[in-house]
């Protein structure tokens, strides 16, 4: 049991960094790593779980969600716009017909999911302002 708690630190360190770079590169999930690296950090350091919870990213990806269990519709359209743009250049770049079909489902089902499943919250809960 005492390797467990450095094992969830390293962990939450490396989902952290994985969440990081999600927030900038759109087809890296944020939302699954952040949610992971809060999980090991709450088991292994109060330090680094009350830094992770105070951060921006934590903020603006999962606080909202966590919260009220889904997102405004300004939230909704920001995540897709990024996400259209760079696999809708990817397609537009890729010469090879089953990956254009394939990120194109892709962007499809993560529309659907986002519509379709996830609460659309009111205007008043937006904190992206």
């Amino acid at each position: 049991m005492k390797l467990l708690k450095p094992l969830l630190l390293v962990l939450g360190i490396l989902c952290t960094i994985l969440g990081f770079l999600g927030s900038i590169l759109p087809l890296l999930p944020t939302t699954p790593f952040i949610l992971l690296a809060v999980l090991c950090f709450a088991k292994s350091s109060d330090k680094f779980h009350n830094w992770l919870v105070a951060t921006k990213v934590y903020k603006n990806y999962i606080q909202s969600f966590k919260e009220n269990k889904g997102y405004t519709m300004k939230q909704k359209l920001k995540m897709l716009i990024s996400v259209y743009i760079v696999v809708g250049f990817s397609i537009f770049v890729i010469d090879i017909t089953p990956i254009r079909v394939g990120l194109a489902f892709m962007l499809l089902c993560q529309t659907v999911v986002l519509f379709a499943f996830i609460k659309t919250l009111p205007k008043e809960y937006n904190t992206d302002d």
